[in-house]
């Protein structure tokens, strides 16, 4: 799993497939073939978020889920964003929050196949 680090790349999945969740918003997009790299993913929390603490704690969230559901529900060749939301991220149940991504994944990949 690699992490998302350009601006282009983040807009790029900005653009595609969007899921909204309780605690989070995942933007997925198929990279073409001519762009290498297995499974990416990036995690983001605009100011409305909170101060830095609180973005930092609502990205380390953000990570632990995806480091858990990501190898097993993500497909490689896609890009995944994970974008924090106000007031909820650090707060939404743990459990729920990985049901969530999974649930997401599905309907972003049940809607490719």
């Amino acid at each position: 799993m690699v992490v998302l680090q350009n601006r282009s790349d983040f807009l790029r999945a900005a653009r595609a497939k969007r899921v909204p969740c309780g605690a989070f918003l995942l933007q997925a997009r198929k990279r073409d073939e001519t762009e290498p790299g297995g499974l990416r993913v990036g995690f983001t929390c605009s100011k409305k978020v909170g101060n830095a603490v609180i973005r930092n704690r609502a990205k380390r969230r953000l990570r632990e889920i995806a480091r858990a559901e990501l190898p097993r529900a993500g497909l490689p060749g896609w890009d995944y964003v994970l974008v924090g939301r106000a007031d909820r991220t650090i707060s939404e149940d743990f459990a729920k929050m990985r049901a969530d991504l999974n649930r997401a994944l599905k309907k972003i990949h049940g809607a490719q196949t």
